[in-house]
């Protein structure tokens, strides 16, 4: 066996070494895999969150400039109900 060809040998061996203690290791691939895992599920989060926000500021530009839809926040949210209304409570059993 020539030197070049033992040299490759040792080389593989060693790589192949320095991968088994990479995946056995917990601060190794193992690591690696659990961090890409969170930054995916931080990434979805992320998204989720930009959406609600789209969401929000929708509905603070309609109350802003459309009373229509500042009077129906109201009688959502708070109850109101105008003069001469009547109101139906519906509960299911």
């Amino acid at each position: 066996m020539t030197a070049r060809k033992k040299f490759l040998v040792v080389a593989a061996v060693v790589a192949g070494v320095l991968s088994l203690a990479s995946v056995a290791d917990a601060r190794g691939f193992r690591r690696y895999l659990k961090l890409r895992q969170d930054v995916e599920s931080l990434q979805e989060r992320n998204r989720v969150l930009a959406e609600q926000n789209d969401t929000l500021l929708r509905e603070i530009n309609a109350l802003r400039k459309d009373p229509a839809a500042l009077e129906r926040a109201a009688r959502e949210e708070l109850g109101y109900v105008k003069p001469g209304e009547l109101v139906f409570h519906l509960e299911t059993p």
